[in-house]
Formats: structure tokens, sequence, C-alpha cells
């Protein structure tokens, strides 16, 4: 059995204090030795298994958007008729699936359409370009134009088509994890019983499972209602100014808002970029940069908090740190899934007492706790809880 500091040292203080100090700093070593080696592994594993872990993610987050909707709609009545749970199960199954192929399909549709027309608008967007270096000088106008024409733009096309292929592989990947979820979703709480080997303990995990599932859920719905907004703006603004690529740049500000605090930054100089590729004055360039960036700011930094409200608790440079690990471990998808496993990673370290320090640094207020999320047990004691 292996032995524990608080064992060491009082094993140690029979032998001395020089044997004390040698057993304690030696079992601190290796246990910062087998950490390391412990993150190295699972940081291996998440970068080469990155396209299943990333489905597998996004999976679970649209089996917990609609679990409690199946919930609620298996406890309805038609007069004598009862929604039944596998039903209401094979409906919401359907629905998700039929939903994630159509935005697939619009979204390789709308990729092919930008990829087609691109290389047309190739020398507006060198000439738009070498138009801002001149503000600066002559010579400026000539370096921007020659680095630009440098880049292989035929290469980047030709990335992107490829992945815009790849998401439909991943879309078939989410769908089949959604629905084999869906088929062990009535055995959950037995199976957590079992594993857990005390209804109470379940009980609590079931809890924290549940608070999780409601403040990321709140999180996507407040998300996904704000960024839909903001592409609408972004397709009045541009349809109103004439422009093409409509359709294209409010399916590309919507998914980009979903990425916290740069998403709508990227969105807003792209558009800007595109139209002046488009206009040949810069002022009328401006003019829907600023006026889109006000529709990004109202949306963004006065709506979007107004709506979150005290759900969310995360600490604004915990989101900044997750969004550079997530971005760099999983690339895009990751850092459109930071802020979730962020939620999630401060909760589960909020009930366990020797992470509690991570749930507090990762709060925004040191309170990772919500004020419903306050159970009548203490917190959770994992090694107790694996006996």
């Amino acid at each position: 059995m292996p032995m524990t500091p608080h064992d060491i040292e009082h094993s140690v203080a029979r032998t001395g204090p020089p044997d004390n100090l040698s057993l304690v700093e030696r079992y601190r070593l290796q246990t910062w030795f087998l950490g390391i080696i412990a993150f190295s592994m699972i940081l291996f594993l998440l970068v080469q298994a990155r396209f299943i872990l990333i489905s597998l993610v996004i999976a679970i987050i649209l089996f917990s958007l609609t679990a409690d909707a199946i919930t609620a709609f298996s406890r309805l009545r038609i007069g004598s008729w009862k929604i039944t749970n596998w039903l209401a199960s094979m409906a919401a199954f359907t629905l998700i699936a039929v939903v994630l192929l159509t935005l697939s399909a619009i979204v390789i549709s709308q990729v092919n359409a930008v990829v087609t027309t691109t290389l047309t608008y190739t020398d507006q967007a060198i000439a738009a370009m070498a138009r801002l270096g001149a503000l600066f000088s002559p010579e400026a106008e000539a370096t921007v134009e020659a680095s630009i024409r440098s880049i292989e733009v035929s290469g980047y096309l030709s990335a992107l088509a490829g992945q815009a292929s790849n998401l439909l592989s991943a879309t078939t990947l989410v769908i089949l994890f959604v629905g084999f979820m869906f088929a062990e979703r009535l055995w959950f709480n037995t199976k957590l019983e079992n594993l857990m080997h005390d209804r109470a303990k379940a009980e609590r995990v079931g809890r924290i499972i549940h608070s999780i599932v409601r403040r990321v859920n709140h999180y996507l719905l407040v998300k996904t209602g704000v960024s839909a907004a903001t592409a609408a703006a972004v397709y009045a603004l541009m349809t109103a100014f004439g422009l093409e690529f409509a359709g294209p740049m409010a399916i590309l500000t919507f998914i980009l808002n979903y990425i916290p605090s740069v998403g709508s930054i990227i969105a807003t100089i792209l558009l800007g970029i595109v139209t002046l590729i488009q206009v040949p004055e810069p002022a009328t360039a401006l003019l829907v940069f600023v006026i889109a960036g006000m529709v990004q700011f109202m949306l963004g930094s006065v709506i979007d908090p107004m709506l979150m409200g005290r759900a969310l608790r995360v600490s604004s440079f915990g989101i900044i740190v997750s969004l550079s690990f997530w971005g760099a471990v999983w690339g895009i998808a990751g850092m459109f899934l930071a802020v979730p496993i962020m939620v999630a990673a401060m909760i589960v370290c909020s009930h366990i007492p020797s992470a509690r320090p991570v749930a507090v640094l990762l709060s925004r207020e040191g309170l990772p706790e919500h004020e419903d999320d306050t159970f009548e047990a203490d917190a959770i004691d994992l090694p107790r809880a694996a006996e």
C-alpha cells in the first residue's frame, strides 16, 4: 500500500530529522514527475485523438441541450395518449440529425461559393490593400502589393475546401454519438449509482452534472440568440450598401461570435476587408466597418452580459487562457468549445477540496458556485467516492 505524506512524516519522526526531510522531498519530487508524465500523456492523447474527441464533446453538448426537453415532452398527454420517452427521444434525434446535416450543407455550399468567386476578386483585393498602404507612403503601397502577390491564394483555398469536406464526416460522427447517447439515456442514473456504490453520492454527482448542463445550456442559448441577431444585422447592413457575399459573411459572423472576445473582432475586420474590396471609396468601407463595430459592441458587450447574468461566473482572464490552450490543442474547434469546457472544469473543481483553488482562480469573483448550485451535502471527496 503506497504511503501518503502524512504517513511518511509520522514514520520518519521516529528515525530523526535528516531522514524525514529526505523522504518528504523524494516523495514530492516523485509526485511532481508523475504529474508531468500524466499531463504529457493526456496532452498527447488530446492532440492525436482530437477529431473523435471534438465530435464527442459536441455530441455531449447537443445531447444535454435536448435531454431536459425530452423529459418534459415525455410527461405530456394528448387526451388519453401519452408521449412515450422512446418517441420523444426519436423525435429529438431526428431533429438534431436534420438540423446538423442542413447546416453542414449550407456551410459547404457557401464555402464552395466563396472559393469559386474569390479568384475573380484577387486583383481587386490586392489593389484595395495597396490603397491602404498608399495612405502612408508610395513605397508602402508597392511593398504591400508585392507582399500580397507572393501569397499563394490557391493553397489556402484548397485547404479551406478540404476543411469543408471534413465537416460532413464530423457531422456524421456527431450524429452517431448522439444516437447512442439517446439509446443509453434511460440507464444513466443506474450506471452512476452502481459506479459510486452509494445512492447519496450518486445523487450528489448527478446534481453536479445537472449544474454543469444547466449553465452550459444557458451560455449556448444566449450566445446563439446574440450571434443570430448579429448575423442578421450584418446581412441587412451589406444588403443596404449593395455588397456581395452578404450570406457568407452573415454565416461567418454567426459562427465567429461563438469564439469569446476575439471572434467578434475578427468578424468585423473581415467585413471591413470584404467591403473595401468591393467599393472604390475607402470612406464607404470605413462607414460599414464602424457600423458593424457598433452593432458588435451593443450586442456583444451590452446585451450579451445582460442576458448572461450571473450564470456563467467565469474569469475573463481564465477565458483567454482557456481559449489559447484549447485553440493550440484542438485548433478552431477548440476555441469554440473553450468556454463550455472551462465552465465544466470550474464546477467540478469547486466540489473537490484539493482542486478548489483552481475553481476560485477560474471564477470571476472568486465564487465558483452559483446560488442555485448549493447542495445539501458537503463537497465531494473523490478518493472516498472511489472506494
